[in-house]
């Protein structure tokens, strides 16, 4: 098509096809290699693989429709501010997460962006994807747990006693104990405890028959 007709309608001249579907399929085995490979090495959150891959692909098509055409540069700046609000809330979501993230963010931007030559976004894909690979080292990983919140119904004059108190309650000592608050009026004690990941519901049930706490000595 003429460069004049291109610029009639607001798409310029140097998005082609072939470039973008070059460009996308570069960015598709990046993301493939970062999320099914590099990132599933460890214990992972089940829903991450879907956020990466949604953030990576829904910025790789931001860019590519912003660079076919005539935008403002507001538009830039607007998509960089919608970006800057994306936050990972769950407590259940890492730093390491969080890191995944913007590597995937990276990698949509390098492969988004027209006329670059392809050498380059591959070079910049491979440095990103052996730097992720060198770093994160999948064998310094502990065991993945998960935190138990537990009121319980009296004030420990020694702390050392309530990890056994909470073993004894639970069946099954945890791997540790934090105490979140004390509270006098009520007598009451409020932790967080923190039990392996596997531990199944019926291995922290309730026992039917009551038990007493342990008392300190």
């Amino acid at each position: 098509m003429h460069a004049s007709v291109l610029a009639a309608k607001g798409i310029t001249d140097h998005l082609t096809v072939t470039d973008l579907m070059t460009r996308g399929g570069l960015d598709v085995i990046a993301l493939l290699l970062l999320v099914g490979w590099l990132y599933r090495r460890r214990p992972s959150v089940p829903a991450m693989p879907l956020v990466l891959a949604a953030l990576n692909i829904g910025l790789f098509a931001a860019m590519s429709t912003i660079s076919a055409g005539k935008f403002p540069a507001g538009v830039g700046f607007g998509l960089f501010g919608i970006l800057s609000l994306v936050r990972l809330r769950s407590a259940a979501f890492t730093l390491r997460d969080v890191a995944y993230t913007f590597v995937s963010l990276v990698i949509a931007l390098c492969a988004g962006l027209p006329q670059r030559q392809t050498w380059l976004v591959v070079a910049l894909d491979v440095v990103v994807l052996v730097a992720v690979l060198v770093v994160d080292d999948p064998t310094s990983y502990e065991p993945p747990t998960r935190t138990v919140k537990l009121i319980l119904d009296r004030i420990y004059p020694d702390p050392a006693v309530i990890a056994a108190d909470v073993a004894f309650r639970f069946g099954q000592a945890p791997l540790s104990v934090v105490v979140d608050e004390v509270d006098y009026v009520r007598e009451t004690t409020r932790v967080s405890a923190r039990y392996p990941a596997e531990l199944r519901e019926s291995a922290v049930a309730a026992d039917p028959e009551t038990r007493e706490p342990v008392m300190a000595p």
